[in-house]
């Protein structure tokens, strides 16, 4: 026997039509790329969305058409998440800071048909247009400029498509929560990247699960700031799970200096916050030297690496906010797990709760994590026992976008190519990436805790640890330390500070001092770059 339930589809579009009827008049101000601020609100993204919407369909775009975007956070990057998602296309955000090479890699393996750009990509759009096989037309995402047009006779203008839309358009009747909705490639950092298409269901599911309590905790009491760039895993998914509950939006444009964010945070009164270790790490270095303060910023979630606990208790003692220290990936929508604290957990004393907020946390409704041997047997779930993390969901991916790899998928479950522990509450420990883990007279250091101890030290703004070779233990570690601005960092002291909190053998080898470490196109340290410029550094000392 079956329910008795209406059927009702789950659709991107379904979430702008909630928040323009019931938080219409909901706030959402955006920093121009150019400068200087739009306000606007729910009820007009989606009357502008749906004029994009009927204005890409007049242009001849079939269903699941792919539609590429080279833009930051701003008001009609987020219109062309509804509108061209709401009309059964699917929105392709490519990211910006990735090589040309790679930008036109990933915009032909996608068979973008149109590309909407910000007019800071205008000279990189016009110096890859050649390469690009499929795209027809390119839109910059500003009104019409006559000077741009002159000069590039080839650029269309946002505000005049939407004026081609029709203002009585509705979105299809016909698209299936099961259709493609969106698309990211990875990172790429070894090879070429992968995409992983994202349907309507996965993403509404993620969404409604990213805004609950034990999560990110998204309310229409909120004023959000992603700073996660919106082409970096859909802004982790946030442009969804704001407008879901009609949160207030703050969309920061291209100025994520800690100069420019604290100005935001404090003129729109910003609650809750999402952004990479490296962007925090800019901020707080702003507050210090500035002595301002964040008296609105509640919570902030901080994902992409590993957050280092050294961050997380200067944000809390000194500005009041607390950390939620989540982890995910691409292929996971990209939502995994997020560090909350549950009721038991209490009663434990301040070290222990300290001790477990380092966590990446515990996964929520949808997510099963475990880990595995190299033989794809599960390991037990005690906090210790160290392996091979999976996953499973429903807004985890099965396949790459034209099956790019072969089937990624172990036993019906995805391999997230990290190593963790996992214990009996769910709370999951990254330890290391599996191609970065140091293995070192055959026993395992955790690159992660020793770089989370360097940047504790008073003297260090940035650092990595890689594996570097050795003759006699194969390999060890090697840390690579940036000094914060007007400080001198002395080897040995550094060393030192590593004395009774790891492991003796655990301790580097030594210390390179440098100017700036090698990050990737989403924030993150290139451990690659990093091993091929130091990697024989050891055998040289020796």
């Amino acid at each position: 026997m079956h329910g008795l339930m209406m059927e009702r589809q789950l659709l991107i579009s379904g979430i702008v039509d909630h928040a323009a009827l019931y938080h219409g008049d909901t706030e959402i101000v955006s920093v121009n790329t150019g400068g200087g601020e739009h306000r606007t609100n729910y009820a007009e993204l989606r009357r502008r969305a749906l004029l994009l919407g009927s204005a890409l369909q007049n242009r001849g775009m079939s269903r699941s058409d792919r539609i590429g975007t080279l833009a930051w956070n701003n008001y009609r990057h987020l219109e062309l998440y509804y509108g061209v998602s709401g009309a059964g296309l699917v929105c392709h955000t490519v990211n910006p800071r990735l090589f040309a090479e790679q930008l036109v890699y990933i915009i032909n393996h996608g068979e973008d048909r149109m590309l909407f750009f910000d007019r800071t990509f205008l000279p990189l759009v016009a110096g890859i247009r050649d390469a690009l096989q499929t795209v027809a037309s390119f839109v910059m995402m500003e009104a019409r400029d006559e000077a741009v047009r002159d000069e590039y006779p080839w650029v269309e203008f946002y505000e005049d498509l939407i004026a081609e839309g029709d203002s009585g358009w509705s979105w299809p009747d016909d698209v299936d929560e099961r259709d493609a909705s969106s698309l990211c490639y990875t990172s790429g950092t070894t090879g070429n990247p992968k995409g992983v298409l994202y349907s309507h269901r996965s993403t509404l599911l993620h969404a409604m699960m990213s805004a609950t309590p034990d999560v990110m905790n998204f309310s229409a009491r909120d004023c959000f700031l992603p700073v996660v760039p919106m082409f970096h895993v859909n802004a982790w998914g946030s442009p969804y799970a704001a407008p879901l509950v009609g949160a207030k939006m703050v969309m920061p444009g291209p100025g994520l200096d800690g100069a420019s964010l604290t100005r935001l945070f404090n003129q729109e009164k910003v609650t809750i916050s999402a952004g990479v270790p490296t962007i925090w790490a800019g901020l707080l270095q702003h507050l210090e030297t500035s002595g301002e303060k964040l008296p609105y910023l509640e919570r902030t979630i901080v994902g992409g690496s590993a957050c280092p606990p050294a961050m997380i208790e200067r944000f809390r003692d000194e500005y009041d906010v607390e950390v939620l220290h989540a982890w995910g990936m691409t292929e996971l929508s990209p939502l995994g797990s997020v560090n909350n604290l549950k009721n038991k957990h209490f009663e434990l004393s301040e070290a222990g709760q300290k001790k477990l907020r380092e966590s990446q946390g515990r996964p929520p409704f949808g997510i099963e994590l475990g880990v595995f041997d190299d033989d794809d047997n599960q390991l037990p779930s005690d906090g210790e026992t160290q392996g091979n993390l999976y996953c499973r969901g429903p807004w985890v991916l099965s396949s790459y976008f034209s099956n790019e790899g072969g089937d990624p998928l172990r036993k019906g479950w995805f391999p997230t190519g990290d190593v963790a522990t996992l214990d009996g509450d769910g709370f999951m420990t990254i330890r290391d990436r599996s191609k970065d883990i140091i293995k070192s007279g055959g026993e395992w250091i955790s690159t992660v805790d020793l770089e989370n101890l360097a940047v504790a030290h008073p003297d260090v703004a940035e650092a990595a640890v890689i594996a570097a070779k050795h003759e006699k233990w194969d390999e060890r570690p090697l840390l690579i330390v940036v000094p914060k601005q007007g400080r001198t960092i002395d080897e040995q002291a550094l060393l030192g500070f590593y004395k009774h909190k790891v492991a003796k053998w655990w301790i580097p080898d030594a210390v390179m001092i440098v100017e700036e470490i090698p990050k990737g196109a989403t924030g993150k340290i290139l451990k690659t770059a990093l091993r091929e410029k130091f990697s024989d550094a050891l055998l040289t000392a020796n």
